[in-house]
C-alpha cells in the first residue's frame, strides 16, 4: 500500500484525521447527533478535509458535509464510514460541517451544497475511503505496538485484535498512535459481499435528540445581548419601500429600533413577541411600478397563449408534425400547474453575532459557502472572517437552497443597518414563508400525440412554458445557450421508444421569485407526460403496465425492473377498476433513481381518496433500506397532499392569498395512504432517494381517477380541477 506523510495527506485532500481530543464526546448521546460549533473547530481538533474524528472515549464522529434537514445524511454517512472502520454502530456520532467551499465541496456542483438529492451519490467513494483510511491507521498503530505483521490484524465490531497472540485494544486507545501513522492514499475498500452495515436498517443517528427535543436549531440560539428582528416585506411580489411610519412601532414595548434594509423594513426588539407587535404597527407605502401585479389567472392565460412561440427546442427525433399529421388518431391536452410553497415546517431563520470585525452564523444552510460569501461582503469583512455553523434544520424542500443568498444576505444587511457589534436573530414567520416568493415556477404543458391504426404513438410534440431557476443567476455558467433544464426535466430523455418526438421550453419572465421545489422539473413533468401517455394507451385499447413496458427502449432494464416489480407487488391484473376502486401506474426516473408507482383510489365526495401506494425503486446501493423507505414515504405524502390541495394564488393587483396552513392545505395524518414499497436490489453506486418518490405519486392517482371517473385531469390541484 502507498503511504504518505500526515501534512502530505492533508495539503492533497484525502480527508481523514484522528484526535485524541473531541468537545462533542462529552456531551453526545448513545445514537444522537450533535451540532458543530466554532468552539468544536479548533486547533488541534479539526484539519482540512477531515471527515472522521476517533476520540479517546471511543466515539467515532463523522463530519457531515451536507446539511442535516430530515433526508438523512447524517445517518448516511455515517453508515459508510462505520462500514469500512468496521465500527459499531452505537458508537457513531455525525456534526455538520463549517462552512467551506473547498475542503467539503459537493463532488457534482464543485461547491458546498446539498441539493439535487446528490448527498449520497456524491459522498459514496469519499466516505468510504475516509472510513478505510482511519481503519488502516489503527491497525498500523496496532501492529507497530504489537510488534506483530499487519496482515494478522482483524478489525471487528469497534475493536482490533490479534488472534494469536489474544491481544486487542479500542479504537479509543489506539487514536494517539494511529493520528501518527502515515495515510494511505488509496485505502482498499470493501468488497460488497463483505458489508455488515451498508444494506442494514440501522437507526438514524439524529432521531433520538429530535424526539427528546435536546436537538438545536437556529431558534434555540441565544447570544448575550441578541436583538430579535422581523422584516416587513411587501405583499406584491417585487415591490419597493416608498416610505414608512414607524412612529406607532417605536411605542411598543421591547422594540428597540426600525430600520430600512434593501428587503424592506426591520424591527428590531427584545423579544419575538416585540418584534411582530411592532410590525404590525409599520405604516409603509410601496412602489408597485416593477412588481407582479397580475393575478393567478391572467399570468396564466398569458403562459398559455405563449406555448405557440417558437421558444427553445430542448429535444427533437423524427418528424413529429409530420407523424401527428398523418396520424390516424391524434389527442391533445393542456395542463396548468400553480406557484406552490414549500412550506417546510420551520420557516427561515438565522442567527448573526458581530464582534471586533469578525461574524459567527447559526442558519440552516443548504448552500453555506455561498451564504458566508456573502455576508463577509455586506459587511466588508471578507469571508474569511465568517463563521459558519451549519444547523438542523425542520425541512426545506428546496426552500434553502437558493440561486442568491438570500437569509445570509437578509441577516447581514440587519447588521449593516444597526451599526456596530451586536447579535441579531432574524425570524420568519410561517406568513412570510407562504407570502415571500420563490416559489416552484407556475407551469403550462401542451403536448399533442398521435397513434397509427394499430394503436401505435408515431408522434409526441411537448411545449412547457415557465421561468426560469436558473438563468441569469451564479449557476448559469455561460453555458447554458439560454436552456435551463431544470424547467423541463422529466420531458426530455424519456425511457419510452417514440419514433418522433419535439419538446419546446417557452421561458416568461415574471416579479415573481422562483426556486427549485422537491423534484424541481420534475414535479410537473411527471404529471403531464405520465397522465398523457396513460390517455394515449387507452385511446389504443392498451394495458398501462404492459403498454408502458412493450414503449421501453431495449437499454431501460432499470425502468422495466421497476415496473415490474410493482406490477407484481400490487397484484396488477389489467383490471383498472374493481368495484368502487381504481388502480393507476407512473413510471417516472429523476436523479438517476428509477421508481414506479400504483395507486388505489376511491371516491369520497367527490375528491380522490387514495387508499395505497404500491411502490418500486431503484435507487442502486441501498445504503439504509430504513431511510430509503422514509424518504419515499415522505415524498408520497408530500407530493399527495400538493397534488390534491396546493396552489399559491395571486389575487387583485397581484396580493398574495395564502398565508397559512388554513388556506395553504397539508395532507392530513388520515389522509395519508398505507405505503408498500420494494427496493430494487443493485450493486450500482446510489443515487438520489430525498426527491424521486414526489414525482410519479400525482399522475398515479389522476390515472386512477380518469379510470374511476373518466375525468382527466389537467389543472393542478385537484380542489381547483372541478372534480
Amino acid at each position: 500500500m502507498t503511504h504518505q506523510t500526515r501534512r502530505q495527506f492533508l495539503s492533497t485532500g484525502a480527508g481523514l484525521v484522528i484526535g485524541l481530543s473531541l468537545p462533542l464526546g462529552a456531551r453526545a448521546q448513545s445514537g444522537a447527533a450533535a451540532v458543530l460549533t466554532r468552539d468544536d473547530v479548533s486547533e488541534g481538533a479539526f484539519a482540512p478535509n477531515a471527515f472522521v474524528r476517533i476520540s479517546a472515549d471511543d466515539t467515532v464522529t463523522i463530519i457531515c458535509k451536507h446539511i442535516e434537514f430530515g433526508q438523512g445524511p447524517y445517518t448516511g454517512l455515517a453508515t459508510l464510514v462505520a462500514e469500512e472502520l468496521d465500527a459499531r454502530w452505537d458508537q457513531m456520532r455525525a456534526v455538520s460541517a463549517p462552512a467551506n467551499q473547498e475542503l467539503y465541496a459537493n463532488l457534482f456542483f464543485g461547491l458546498q451544497g446539498t441539493g439535487g438529492s446528490t448527498a449520497m451519490a456524491n459522498s459514496y467513494t469519499q466516505m468510504r475511503q475516509a472510513g478505510a483510511a482511519a481503519r488502516a491507521m489503527l491497525v498500523a498503530a496496532a501492529a507497530e505496538q504489537w510488534d506483530v505483521p499487519l496482515g494478522e490484524i482483524t478489525v471487528s465490531d469497534g475493536e482490533v485484535r490479534h488472534e494469536a497472540s489474544g491481544q486487542n485494544a479500542s479504537f479509543g486507545s489506539l487514536a494517539d498512535a494511529a493520528a501518527q501513522q502515515s495515510v494511505p492514499v488509496e485505502p482498499a475498500l470493501k468488497n460488497p459481499s463483505e458489508f455488515k452495515l451498508i444494506g442494514q436498517d440501522l437507526p438514524k443517528l439524529d432521531t433520538q435528540e429530535k424526539s427528546t427535543g435536546k436537538a438545536i436549531f437556529t431558534m434555540d440560539i441565544a447570544r448575550e445581548g441578541m436583538q430579535t428582528v422581523v422584516v416587513k416585506r411587501p405583499e406584491v411580489i417585487g415591490a419597493t419601500v416608498t416610505s414608512y411610519d414607524d412612529s406607532a412601532a417605536l411605542e411598543v414595548p421591547g422594540v428597540v429600533a426600525v430600520r430600512q434594509i434593501p428587503q424592506g423594513i426591520a424591527v428590531y426588539a427584545n423579544s419575538t413577541g416585540a418584534a411582530l407587535k411592532g410590525r404590525s404597527k409599520l405604516t409603509v407605502e410601496w412602489d408597485t411600478s416593477n412588481a407582479e401585479t397580475r393575478t393567478t389567472d391572467q399570468i396564466m392565460a398569458d403562459f398559455s397563449a405563449a406555448a405557440s412561440e417558437p421558444g427553445v427546442v430542448v429535444e427533437e427525433s423524427g418528424d413529429s408534425a409530420a407523424a401527428l399529421s398523418d396520424a390516424a388518431q391524434t389527442l391533445e391536452a393542456e395542463y396548468h400547474f400553480p406557484y406552490l410553497a414549500h412550506a417546510p415546517m420551520e420557516p427561515l431563520d438565522a442567527v448573526l453575532e458581530l464582534k471586533d470585525g469578525k461574524a459567527e452564523v447559526w442558519m440552516g444552510a443548504q448552500f453555506p459557502g455561498i451564504d458566508s460569501g456573502a455576508i463577509g461582503e455586506v459587511l466588508g469583512i471578507g469571508a474569511e472572517n465568517v463563521s459558519m455553523n451549519v444547523m438542523l434544520a425542520g425541512g426545506s424542500f428546496g426552500r434553502r437552497a437558493q440561486t442568491s443568498p438570500q437569509i445570509g444576505l437578509e441577516v447581514s444587511q440587519i447588521a449593516k443597518a444597526a451599526g456596530g457589534d451586536g447579535a441579531w436573530k432574524l425570524v420568519w414567520t410561517r406568513e412570510d414563508d407562504l407570502t415571500g416568493g420563490y416559489y416552484r415556477p407556475l407551469t403550462v404543458h401542451t403536448l399533442r400525440g398521435g397513434l397509427d391504426a394499430e394503436g401505435n404513438i408515431t408522434g409526441w410534440e411537448n411545449t412547457i412554458v415557465n421561468q426560469s431557476i436558473m438563468l441569469d443567476t451564479f449557476m448559469d455558467q455561460g453555458n447554458s445557450e439560454g436552456k435551463d433544464p431544470t424547467s423541463y426535466e422529466g420531458s426530455t430523455k424519456m425511457p419510452y421508444d417514440l419514433p418522433a418526438l419535439k419538446v419546446n421550453w417557452v421561458r416568461q419572465k415574471s416579479p415573481v421569485s422562483v426556486l427549485w421545489w422537491r423534484s424541481v422539473g420534475h414535479t410537473h413533468t411527471a404529471y403531464a407526460t405520465e397522465t398523457f401517455l396513460d390517455e394515449l394507451l387507452e385511446m389504443a385499447g392498451k394495458d398501462p403496465v404492459q403498454g408502458r413496458l412493450d414503449l421501453l427502449k431495449p437499454d431501460m432494464g432499470r425502468d422495466r425492473a421497476v415496473l415490474e416489480k410493482v406490477a407484481e407487488i400490487a397484484g396488477w391484473d389489467g383490471n383498472r377498476v374493481k368495484g368502487d376502486r381504481a388502480y393507476g401506474v407512473a413510471l417516472h426516473e429523476s436523479f438517476s433513481t428509477y421508481t414506479a408507482q400504483i395507486a388505489e383510489v376511491s371516491d369520497e365526495g367527490g375528491m380522490p381518496r387514495v387508499h395505497k401506494v404500491w411502490v418500486a425503486v431503484d435507487c442502486g446501493v441501498a445504503v439504509n433500506p430504513n431511510v430509503i423507505r422514509a424518504q419515499i414515504e415522505g415524498g408520497i405524502g408530500y407530493g399527495l397532499g400538493t397534488a390534491l390541495f396546493n396552489e399559491l394564488t395571486l389575487g387583485e393587483g397581484g396580493v398574495v392569498q395564502q398565508r397559512n396552513f388554513d388556506t395553504y392545505r397539508m395532507l392530513r395524518i388520515n389522509e395519508m395512504p398505507e405505503v408498500e414499497v420494494a427496493i430494487i436490489q443493485s450493486d450500482a453506486d446510489p443515487t438520489g432517494i430525498g426527491e424521486p418518490g414526489t414525482p410519479p405519486i400525482a399522475p398515479a392517482v389522476a390515472n386512477a381517477w380518469r379510470a374511476l371517473t373518466g375525468t382527466a385531469v389537467r389543472r393542478l390541484p385537484f380542489t381547483s380541477a372541478g372534480v
